[in-house]
């Protein structure tokens, strides 16, 4: 607990893989925000994200970059994350300290706060921005197990991924614990995609520490910053109920080639499905393990749903959807189903 600038400048220089950052916003809200009932909306209106000007919060992104760019190692990455207000200014930072952008992510939110005022189209999205240390870097990507997650497609830039709802959004007193909080999912697919098992990992505005809940579920080490003794409470309580995977649960693929369509992978990330649960095929004459990257791992062979679905049964081709199913309660659940509750929470209101 304490200032991320100061807290960075006492690790030791090149010791942490990865940096996942989410700074303040510095949304400049002037007035209350209302809903045309009347009722007020539960806006950023926080001290952590005022700042007198743009060269105030200019000054603080460069001195948080410079220290989180010393303790980077010599391969690592960094990724940020913010909306319209200050992606820009942070992403030019970034630049002028020397790191080398690697892609732009845009997260479609896929149940958005609608624009109350009408007066602007309404923000369905942020931007990340993935960038190494420097052009030369050797940074790590998990090409394959990002496209086993996406059913053996290229996984693009741009992720449909629903806000925090329901049981993930974290409340104290019936209030939303943070009002910024991200959805695991998003956690879980930077994570699988850019470290591996025992990286160290580090948020420098933790928050209610999604990047330390998700990591500690991945297996990686993790260091959240956070100076709010509120939210360090919320993200305490989190992280320790949270059991981590082990062993072959963290496997994932090395390589081998109307309605929104949806990935298993989603359901994987989502939490809906945990790695390391067991699939049945075929009543029960058929198990898989589902991975962490949403891949499936029978008798010495992985795949796909769909591939190891075909694979149990001698086929040419399977639908995985229907062929497996999850226990629940003692009774065999088919992943359609699961898929059918995925699809609905899309248009789910925030």
């Amino acid at each position: 607990m304490g200032d991320c600038i100061a807290a960075m400048n006492a690790l030791p220089e090149c010791s942490v893989d990865l940096v996942f950052a989410d700074p303040p916003y510095n949304l400049q809200l002037a007035h209350e925000l209302r809903r045309p009932d009347g009722s007020q909306v539960d806006a950023v209106d926080d001290d952590w994200d005022k700042f007198d000007t743009f060269a105030t919060y200019d000054s603080f992104t460069r001195a948080w970059l410079k220290a989180a760019r010393r303790i980077l190692k010599p391969y690592g990455a960094i990724w940020t994350i913010g909306s319209y207000h200050n992606i820009f200014r942070v992403g030019a930072a970034l630049q002028d300290a020397g790191f080398w952008v690697l892609n732009d992510i845009v997260w479609r939110k896929a149940n958005p706060m609608p624009n109350f005022k009408g007066t602007r189209f309404t923000n369905a999205h942020e931007t990340l921005i993935w960038a190494s240390k420097s052009e030369n870097s050797r940074y790590k990507f998990n090409y394959h197990a990002m496209k086993a997650m996406n059913e053996e497609l290229q996984m693009r830039s741009d992720w449909l991924i629903p806000i925090c709802t329901g049981g993930e959004r974290l409340k104290t007193d019936g209030v939303k614990a943070h009002p910024t909080q991200k959805p695991e999912a998003l956690l879980y697919r930077v994570l699988l995609a850019c470290t591996e098992p025992g990286d160290i990992v580090l948020d420098p505005f933790f928050g209610t520490g999604t990047t330390g809940a998700v990591a500690k579920l991945l297996g990686r080490q993790w260091i959240g910053i956070e100076r709010e003794e509120k939210y360090v409470r919320v993200a305490e309580k989190r992280i320790a109920g949270l059991l981590p995977l082990s062993g072959g649960d963290m496997a994932v693929s090395q390589g081998k080639r109307g309605e929104t369509r949806i990935p298993f992978g989603s359901l994987v990330e989502s939490g809906m499905v945990r790695p390391g649960t067991r699939l049945w095929g075929g009543g029960r004459r058929h198990a898989a393990e589902v991975r962490a990257d949403g891949s499936l791992a029978m008798e010495g062979k992985t795949g796909s749903i769909h591939q190891l679905g075909a694979a149990a049964q001698g086929l040419p081709s399977c639908n995985g959807w229907t062929f497996w199913h999850i226990e629940e309660e003692g009774a065999l659940v088919p992943l359609d189903s699961k898929r059918s509750l995925y699809r609905a929470g899309l248009g789910d209101a925030p």
